[in-house]
């Protein structure tokens, strides 16, 4: 569990879990349910038993449970802004993915370490991301290789996503790949161990020592962008364990917007890791 929307609340996770787990364990325990089932008989007439089985079933509105469904609406429709946004900044003025820059990392961290979801700081966060991605995207397009830009080099990335998103979830869903807490560990030193290079380098290259992408191009740029993508992968699949935990263990609706933030992150993520990947196999230093 690495990413730090889910690391940081209550209702996702194993502890939440285990939690559900011995709950319904005592649920299930045959004396306490003789015990319920004696007061629940006494109390409960023909014409309410009868009012019961006519009722429809309940939903989750009715229930006020998050579901599948409730995840996809919220990632799907933080994903369309997102786009939205991201086109319209490269349209209208690409130099303000420094303020996504700037924003996106505030409000990032802002929502990871808040306990309770906040749509209209979750919808902020989509927006400024939208505005860094579109500018980086612009930017990454119109490098030059031998005087040529790097026509097509944004589309393939976000095809390249979409296809590593849907194979990560086809996965989680085979139950080919299983999250286990080794899993999590290699995910957690990975996520770690990327970071720190990258910081190193970003010094370096900030400094002088290094000039262009610094230690990120060449073989080695490809190595550590291939291992990032597949980290971000391995992060895609702990995402949808964290969110299907949630679902089975009944947690509020709310936490819908927490899930689809924690998706979001890694998309990006995953996108921009893919899109300096691409750049470095065309030839741009």
């Amino acid at each position: 569990m690495a990413n730090p929307v889910f690391n940081n609340s209550a209702v996702f996770g194993e502890k939440a879990n285990r939690d559900v787990q011995r709950t319904q364990q005592q649920q299930m325990d045959p004396r306490l349910a003789t015990e319920a089932h004696g007061a629940y008989s006494q109390t409960m007439d023909a014409a309410s038993m009868e009012q019961m089985y006519n009722a429809p079933a309940a939903t989750s509105a009715d229930t006020d449970r998050m579901t599948y469904d409730d995840i996809i609406m919220k990632t799907g429709g933080l994903l369309a802004l997102l786009i939205a946004v991201a086109a319209a900044t490269w349209v209208l003025n690409p130099s303000l993915y420094i303020v996504g820059v700037i924003g996106g990392l505030v409000l990032g961290l802002v929502n990871a370490f808040k306990k309770e979801p906040s749509p209209a700081l979750i919808v902020a966060y989509t927006v400024f991301q939208g505005m860094f991605l579109g500018g980086i995207s612009y930017i990454f397009q119109n490098q030059t290789v031998s005087g040529q830009p790097l026509d097509g080099l944004v589309f393939q990335a976000v095809l390249a996503t979409m296809s590593v998103f849907v194979g990560a979830l086809f996965l989680f869903k085979s139950g080919k790949v299983r999250v286990t807490p080794k899993f999590n560990r290699i995910l957690l030193v990975g996520i770690v161990g990327i970071a720190l290079f990258s910081l190193v380098n970003l010094v370096l290259v900030a400094t002088g020592l290094l000039d262009g992408w610094g230690m990120r191009s060449g073989g080695l740029g490809i190595v550590i962008g291939l291992v990032a993508i597949g980290l971000a992968a391995m992060s895609l699949i702990s995402d949808f364990d964290m969110a299907a935990t949630g679902v089975r263990n009944g947690i509020p609706k709310k936490y819908a917007w927490s899930a689809a933030f924690g998706l979001m992150v890694t998309l990006i993520w995953l996108y921009v890791e893919i899109l300096r990947l691409l750049a470095i196999l065309r030839g741009s230093d």
